[in-house]
């Protein structure tokens, strides 16, 4: 991509949500967006394959991510403390910017399909991590489990995160909800 315009991906993210929060998603063309963006609807083609892609681009690179940090882990490292380093890595990755994450939340929740998308890419993250998981050694039923428990605790975290009101980083609002989930396990 970097023989195309620099930032114009950036640009154009920023146009159209603002233009989704504005007119909402279904009523956005990917020409507004262009417009918006100071480019043409060919040069968006460029950046993204459609206009839900514009939310949803980075999901690739975030398995990768997620994946690439459960490689580096020992072999012996439990199924808890593996998905555990794959949500500091989640969390470096997404919170790098509150209010892009809040504007992105925003359009989403505002759009079944879109919110049905969201769940459709988590789902693809947490059957990545398990099969990394069984292959690593780790049990089928807590490979799942392990999976699963890291999804929750990054929507659980991540909600907080963009709701909030005070200067928390995501990767600490991740900790404490990862360790209120391991004391709630531990009281039953």
């Amino acid at each position: 991509m970097g023989r195309w315009k620099p930032g114009a991906g950036d640009r154009l993210r920023e146009a159209a949500l603002s233009l989704y929060l504005e007119r909402g998603f279904e009523q956005t063309m990917v020409a507004d967006i262009a417009e918006r963006a100071g480019v043409t609807a060919r040069t968006f083609f460029r950046y993204f394959a459609d206009k839900r892609e514009v939310l949803f681009d980075d999901s690739s690179a975030l398995e990768e991510k997620s994946l690439a940090a459960l490689e580096g882990l020992p072999t012996t490292t439990s199924a808890l403390d593996a998905v555990a380093a794959v949500l500091e890595t989640v969390a470096q990755m997404v919170g790098v910017d509150r209010e892009l994450a809040r504007k992105r939340q925003a359009v989403i929740m505002a759009n079944a399909d879109l919110r049905e998308r969201e769940l459709i890419k988590l789902t693809s993250l947490s059957t990545a991590l398990a099969d990394r998981l069984r292959q690593r050694g780790i049990g089928d039923i807590e490979a799942s489990l392990a999976a699963e428990t890291s999804i929750a605790v990054f929507r659980v975290a991540f909600s907080r995160w963009v709701t909030a009101t005070d200067d928390q980083v995501l990767q600490d609002i991740m900790r404490e909800t990862l360790d209120r989930l391991r004391a709630l396990a531990a009281s039953g």
